[in-house]
C-alpha cells in the first residue's frame, strides 16, 4: 500500500474539516476516497464541493463494506463514537475517532477490548498533543526538571460560546444529543493533556453548573478538585460563558514551576528544592531563590493534519502513534468523574463505578428536552481550540 485511503464519516464542522485537508493533500500518502452523512443537505455540499472526485455515501454501513477505503475518520455525534469504532475495527478497516472517544466509560470499554483484540491502527484526534509547547512540557516534567509534582492547576475559560451556536445543531448541548456540555465538546483535549502531563489523579471532587450562561440543559460552568496518589493537587475550572476568558495552566513541583498562558512557557527553576530549603533554612519566610527562565519552543503545531499524519505514518510505516485510541479513556474518566461527583455532591475515587454513571446518564437522558432544530448549522472550526 503506497496511500492509505480515508473516509469521512458525518461531514459536519469536524468531518467537513478533515475532509477538506485530507482532499487538499496536506496529509502525505493519504488520499480522501469518501465521506459519509445522513443528511441529504451534506450530501449534495459534497458531491458539488468534491466534483464527484469522491464517493459519497448515505449509511455508514454502506461506506464500511464498500471497499472504497482502508480507514474511516469517525467525526459523528458523541454517543456513536464507540459503537461505529467497534464496527470499523471489525470490518477490517483502521480508525481515527473524534473527541471525545465517548460520553461514558462503560461503552469505551466495550470499544478498547475489541481493539486490542484487532491488529488495526486506532487512533483518537488528541490534536493538542502535536502543540510544541505541551510536548516541551511533558519533557520538562519527564526530566525531572521541576521535580515531584506538587500541584497543577488549569484556568481555561476562554471557550466563549453563543446561544446560537447552542442553537445551531438539534443535538448540542443535550443529554440525549450530546451527552455533557463544557466537559465534552470542548474540554476534551485538556482534560487529556493534563493527564498525559501529570498522570490521572486518585480522586476527584466535581462542581457543574447546568445552563448558567445559556438556555441549555448541560453544563456550561464546572470547577473541579483533583487529588493525586503522591498527596498533590489540582484544580481545573472552565466554562462558555465568560469573557474575556483565561487560559492559564501552572504545574508546581519542588524544583520550580512551568506556566503555559498565551503561547509562551515560563520556568520558575528553584535554585534548590523547596523541600531542602524548607528544612534547612535559618530564616522564617525567605523562599529559596529561582530564576525565571523564558523556555524557547521551536516549531509549529500541526493540530488535525498532525494527528492524522501520525495515523497514515502507523498504518504504512508501523511508526510509534502520538494518540492512541485506547488512551481515549483516560481523559473520559476524568470527564465523568467530575460529572458524577457534582451528581452524588461527594468525592469520586478513580477508577470510576461506570454502571453508575452510565444508569445516572440514562436518567439525564430520559428528561433530556427535545429541540426544535432538525438542520445543523455547520460552523467555521478555523481559530476554535
Amino acid at each position: 500500500m503506497d496511500k492509505v485511503r480515508i473516509g469521512v464519516v458525518g461531514i459536519g464542522n469536524m468531518g467537513t474539516s478533515h475532509a477538506k485537508n485530507l482532499y487538499e493533500s496536506k496529509v502525505n500518502n493519504a488520499v480522501l476516497t469518501a465521506v459519509c452523512d445522513i443528511k441529504e443537505s451534506r450530501l449534495r455540499w459534497a458531491k458539488t464541493y468534491f466534483k464527484g472526485e469522491v464517493e459519497v455515501f448515505d449509511s455508514f454501513e454502506a461506506i464500511i463494506h464498500s471497499r472504497e477505503v482502508d480507514a474511516l475518520i469517525i467525526a459523528t455525534p458523541h454517543y456513536n463514537h464507540p459503537s461505529m469504532g467497534m464496527e470499523t475495527l471489525k470490518a477490517g478497516l483502521h480508525v481515527l475517532v473524534e473527541k471525545p472517544i465517548g460520553v461514558y466509560t462503560k461503552a469505551v470499554e466495550e470499544l478498547n477490548v475489541v481493539a486490542e483484540k484487532s491488529d488495526k491502527i486506532f487512533t483518537i484526534m488528541y490534536n493538542q498533543r502535536t502543540n510544541p509547547i505541551y510536548q516541551r512540557v511533558r519533557k520538562l516534567i519527564q526530566d525531572g526538571e521541576i521535580g515531584e509534582i506538587t500541584r497543577v492547576n488549569w484556568v481555561i475559560t476562554d471557550w466563549y460560546r453563543t446561544q446560537y451556536y447552542y442553537d445551531s445543531g438539534g443535538w448540542r448541548a443535550t443529554w440525549k444529543g450530546e451527552g455533557g456540555g463544557v466537559l465534552l465538546n470542548q474540554c476534551p483535549h485538556q482534560l487529556d493533556l493534563v493527564q498525559w502531563l501529570c498522570g490521572m489523579p486518585k480522586r476527584i471532587r466535581g462542581f457543574c453548573d447546568y445552563g448558567k450562561y445559556h438556555q441549555i440543559e448541560v453544563e456550561d460552568d464546572v470547577t473541579a478538585f483533583f487529588q493525586y496518589e503522591n498527596g498533590a493537587t489540582g484544580t481545573f475550572i472552565t466554562c462558555t460563558g465568560e469573557a474575556p476568558g483565561t487560559n492559564r495552566l501552572e504545574i508546581s513541583g519542588d524544583k520550580g514551576k512551568l506556566v503555559v498562558e498565551k503561547d509562551g512557557l515560563l520556568f520558575y527553576r528553584n535554585v534548590v528544592k523547596t523541600s531542602e530549603h524548607c528544612a534547612n533554612a535559618t530564616v522564617g519566610f525567605e523562599m529559596p531563590e529561582n530564576w525565571v527562565c523564558k523556555i524557547p519552543v521551536e516549531g509549529e503545531s500541526p493540530e488535525h493534519v498532525g494527528i492524522m499524519q501520525s495515523f497514515v505514518d502507523a498504518i504504512l510505516h508501523g511508526k510509534e502513534q502520538l494518540a492512541l485510541g485506547i488512551e481515549g479513556i483516560r481523559g473520559l474518566t476524568i470527564s465523568n468523574a467530575i460529572h458524577l461527583s457534582s451528581w452524588l455532591d461527594d468525592w469520586v475515587t478513580l477508577p470510576i463505578n461506570s454502571h453508575k454513571f452510565h444508569t445516572m446518564l440514562q436518567d439525564k437522558i430520559k428528561h433530556s428536552m427535545a429541540k426544535e432544530s432538525t438542520e445543523d448549522v455547520v460552523l467555521d472550526v478555523q481559530g476554535s481550540h
